[in-house]
């Protein structure tokens, strides 16, 4: 991706305060919200600006930090590590004890917010931009681009808290903060009418330099996931948006599954044949670009070299194994090897492909813990870096076949949604599902997605989806969970002081 981090140093100078058009000193020499837009190459720097704010990493240290511990630390297959421990607001994640002063997802509310703010400002600044410097198509995809992200950006909100503001203008007066809370249904309308406005404007593929920008696919990949959410939390629509959600994802074309699953999350490849939509890292530093992480740290257990922050459950192990090893290597599910580093033959024969070059035993010796594999580089080398470059995957092929599956499936159509999963199993090494009742198929989903998704964090949206996230956390010892105050984040301490 030639420009998605760029200008964290120009554009976002006008968007440090979400009322900086209306401050009354300007200065004649330097670039503002009015001035700057000159031509189609300050118009790219400013829509880089905001895919920038993608997933909270603005940082290279706090991007694990905030979307993982967020995301991830309230979900029945993840466990925190042992340096977790010592960081109360992390540990109040994991126990639902937090209280809506708490700083992880604080941050998170701030980063998505950021970024509808850039978006807004591109899509109100862009007519400014002369038409002799952009052309008619070209400021048409950079206003779609914009426009799907303010999009993902208010879906992000909306996962992680049950009421959100809708900002669908740029904040250029005090009055226009002060706005009421939306309800589920105006957010969703809201999200569901971009994605869909746009998924007919975006290519199906952009070009070389344009790698990881938003494609017709991701629209509609996030079109179809939101009906698949609204169907189950407005039940009395629940039909319409089953076939809304199935009109979208059938549009999702021209992707396939990758079989070498472990290498979209070592660094080995990058932007594959499955990937929809990812955020894009780097290891190039012309003119001081700066897009790395230490993601690979935060994931990898101390045993890796790593800071051992967060690690696979018992409950996660257990549900890769249940079915045995059926797989046609004669092993279990081939997403077990490529997730989990555990103590098991494979692990321990050098002829089989090693994680950072080694055995399992040779770096546990006696000691049996499962710890994860994905996001940690594929050689020592790489794991020794102070900052890797791993992309990040958010929408694969897998997670479009399982959602057409389970849309099919609660429409009253299993049959059509085995083909769906046995596509997803066959990468997987694994013999088709057996059963083929709506119950059986319901199941087959449920597993599919547990052990299809880790450290991609839709565990708790499906989980709350499907109405089991008491019961889910209650199995694996985690009873503080109340669905009254834990499906959804509380509003910030501070967006509340600020109203």
């Amino acid at each position: 991706m030639k420009k998605i981090f760029l200008i964290l140093s120009t554009i976002g100078l006008f968007t440090i305060t979400s009322c900086s058009d209306y401050l009354d000193q300007q200065s004649p020499d330097q670039l503002t919200s009015d001035n700057f837009w000159r031509s189609k190459a300050d118009a790219e720097s400013a829509l880089a600006s905001t895919y920038s704010q993608l997933e909270c990493a603005v940082d290279q240290w706090a991007f694990a930090e905030v979307k993982w511990p967020v995301e991830a630390y309230r979900e029945d297959i993840n466990e925190l590590g042992s340096d977790a421990l010592n960081y109360q607001n992390w540990v109040e994640l994991s126990t639902f004890t937090y209280t809506n002063g708490n700083s992880q997802f604080t941050s998170y509310w701030k980063i998505n917010y950021r970024g509808i703010s850039n978006a807004n400002q591109v899509i109100d600044k862009l007519p400014q931009v002369p038409a002799a410097t952009l052309n008619d198509a070209d400021r048409k995809q950079i206003d779609a681009e914009a426009r799907f992200l303010r999009a993902y950006y208010h879906m992000k909100l909306l996962l992680n808290w049950d009421q959100i503001y809708i900002r669908n203008k740029y904040v250029t007066k005090e009055s226009d903060l002060n706005i009421p809370l939306s309800t589920r249904v105006a957010a969703w309308d809201f999200i569901t009418s971009e994605f869909k406005a746009v998924a007919d404007v975006l290519p199906a593929k952009q070009s070389a330099d344009k790698t990881g920008r938003a494609t017709s696919g991701a629209a509609n990949s996030y079109l179809g996931f939101a009906y698949l959410t609204r169907a189950y939390e407005e039940t009395s629509q629940k039909q319409v948006f089953l076939n809304e959600a199935l009109a979208a994802l059938n549009k999702v074309q021209g992707y396939e599954l990758v079989k070498d699953y472990v290498s979209m999350f070592d660094g080995t490849t990058k932007n594959t044949k499955e990937s929809i939509f990812e955020l894009q890292f780097t290891e190039t530093t012309a003119n001081g670009a700066f897009y790395r992480n230490a993601l690979h740290y935060w994931m990898a257990s101390s045993e890796l070299g790593g800071w051992d922050e967060i690690l696979p459950s018992a409950m996660l192990v257990s549900e890769f194994k249940k079915e045995g090893k059926i797989a046609t290597t004669g092993n279990y599910d081939t997403r077990l090897y490529s997730t989990i580093f555990f103590k098991d033959p494979y692990f321990n024969d050098p002829n089989n492909p090693l994680v950072l070059g080694t055995t399992y035993d040779e770096k546990f010796g006696g000691t049996d813990k499962p710890v994860y594999r994905r996001y940690i580089p594929n050689t020592q080398e790489k794991m020794n870096q102070e900052f890797t470059a791993i992309n990040i995957p958010l929408m694969r092929y897998a997670n479009v076949l399982l959602m057409q599956a389970e849309v099919l499936n609660e429409l009253g159509r299993p049959a059509e949604a085995i083909p769906y999963i046995d596509k997803v199993r066959a990468r997987a090494d694994m013999p088709g599902m057996t059963g083929t009742s709506t119950a059986e198929v319901k199941a087959q989903i449920e597993h599919e997605r547990i052990i299809e998704f880790p450290l991609e964090n839709y565990r708790f949206y499906d989980l709350r989806r499907w109405g089991k996230a008491k019961a889910a956390l209650d199995a694996v010892g985690r009873t503080g969970f109340d669905a009254s105050k834990n499906n959804f984040y509380p509003i910030p301490l501070t967006e509340v002081q600020a109203h």
